[in-house]
């Protein structure tokens, strides 16, 4: 008996050698999800054409929002704002005379035609009585004695015209001109604070915090109207982007947190996902059983780091291992 236990042994070990090959020969291989890092973007550019004065950045530079980032050179919007200025300035003389009214010696000078018609009136008015006394007692004709009334009448209502051109240049523009001259005064400022935003927006300040990644325009070179002149990237907003086959959409759930090797920092990562969504047509895989034609669509799984410490880079690979058996 005792010299059959060593083959029984090797018997065995022999055994479980060929099952564990057997084993790992057909054990399911673990699934492998590809991905990669990107970051949140900023163009940086200006609603005025014109030409690039100057860079102030270049790649790499690590810049905070209010930071001048480029000028502009453009002569027109200075052309423009003087144009504007002097609007202003025309506008706001008008408003003024008609807020203060005619000056004093206009309303002097309607003040004297009045009384000279005021006493024109009144000689008339003699002079009609002399008439009118002189017909009664039969020495002029009644052709004269009309003449002088209508000539009396005359003067009164010229006296009377004289009048009240004398109380307009007293009183003043009408109200209605006074608020249509006003309205026009603050066109002309709105006018002059829309050039100079303009004007303003020739410095370009940028808005966020971040890192340089291009510059594509420089020193002399024209900038169209809302062309990106630098763009900026936020190494505090990163995530990694995945394309998953739907049959693996259990393993990255919106919410659900894994565990995934970035090979640039050489360490692992847990990331949780944020957002899912389904890819074209033009990312479907192959049909899963040719014999009911269906396709496996591929969707974009989202997912942001769990710690985000400005070490992540665009581009960066992410590997995410899955349990085929699960």
């Amino acid at each position: 008996m005792k010299s059959k236990a060593p083959f029984a042994i090797a018997f065995l070990a022999v055994a479980g050698l060929i099952g564990f090959g057997v084993y790992q020969a057909y054990k399911p291989e673990p699934i492998r999800v590809h991905g990669q890092i990107t970051a949140q973007q900023y163009s940086i550019s200006s609603k005025v054409p014109g030409r690039i004065d100057t860079i102030n950045v270049k790649k790499g530079d690590l810049v905070k929002k209010g930071d001048l980032i480029f000028t502009i050179y453009s002569p027109e919007i200075d052309a423009k704002l003087e144009q504007a200025k002097a609007g202003q300035e025309a506008a706001g003389a008008l408003a003024q005379e008609a807020e203060k009214g005619a000056r004093d010696q206009q309303i002097a000078a309607a003040r004297d035609q009045w009384k000279k018609a005021q006493s024109a009136a009144q000689l008339m008015e003699k002079t009609f009585r002399r008439v009118d006394s002189l017909y009664k007692d039969g020495v002029v004709a009644e052709q004269k004695r009309d003449e002088a009334f209508t000539q009396w009448q005359a003067a009164k209502y010229t006296e009377s015209a004289a009048y009240q051109m004398f109380l307009l240049a007293q009183e003043g523009a009408r109200e209605e001109t006074k608020k249509a001259a006003s309205e026009k005064a603050r066109m002309a400022a709105g006018a002059v604070a829309e050039v100079e935003a303009y004007a303003a927006d020739t410095q370009i300040e940028s808005w966020f915090d971040g890192e340089v990644s291009q510059v594509l325009l420089h020193s002399g070179e024209l900038a169209p109207q809302g062309f990106p002149v630098v763009t900026v990237i936020d190494t505090a907003d990163t995530w990694a982007v995945f394309n998953v086959r739907e049959d693996l959409l259990k393993h990255f759930e919106k919410g659900a947190e894994f565990e995934a090797f970035v090979p640039a920092l050489d360490k692992n990562v847990r990331f949780r996902v944020v957002h899912q969504s389904v890819m074209g047509d033009f990312a479907t895989w192959r049909a899963t059983d040719s014999s009911q034609g269906f396709d496996l669509r591929t969707f974009e799984v989202e997912a942001r780091p769990m710690d985000q410490d400005n070490e992540y880079r665009i581009g960066m690979s992410v590997a995410v291992t899955l349990d085929a058996a699960e």
